[in-house]
């Protein structure tokens, strides 16, 4: 254990998280997602929640102020439809960190899967919401 790094930071985790650079991704993926499908590079963070682990990691990861949508959710396919609570969820992680991040993007399933084989981890949780997979974009951690 590490003074003031949450517990859900495993070793791997935070390793991985360190090791990424500015503007490389990390996938927060649901339990259903195929992850190992998509990218090499595969965390497990089984039994948590996404709310949970943006909690555990935005205090250590800073956003990427240099794009229009520094963070991107999968939109519903046709004749689905999104809980609204689940972004609400998100969000206010999200908020409690980096209030001034812009509104969560929406991108169609395939693309979404692109972003995924590109992204630079896939981190695989235990979040169980439908639609609930998140793209994190990070910045450049500030200096001071």
């Amino acid at each position: 254990m590490l003074i003031g790094i949450s517990p859900l930071i495993s070793p791997d985790l935070l390793a991985l998280l360190c090791r990424m650079g500015h503007g490389d991704e990390l996938v927060l993926a649901d339990a259903h997602f195929p992850g190992e499908s998509f990218n090499p590079r595969v965390l497990r963070a089984d039994g948590l929640r996404i709310p949970a682990l943006l909690d555990a990691i935005l205090p250590l990861y800073c956003l990427d102020a240099y794009v229009p949508a520094p963070l991107v959710m999968m939109a519903a396919v046709p004749g689905d439809s999104l809980d609204p609570l689940v972004e609400r969820d998100y969000r206010a992680a999200i908020d409690r960190h980096w209030p001034k991040t812009p509104p969560i993007a929406r991108i169609d399933r395939f693309a979404f899967y692109d972003r995924a084989k590109a992204a630079f981890a896939v981190l695989m949780t235990g979040e169980t919401a439908k639609y609930g997979n998140l793209i994190i974009k990070k910045g450049v951690t500030p200096v001071g």
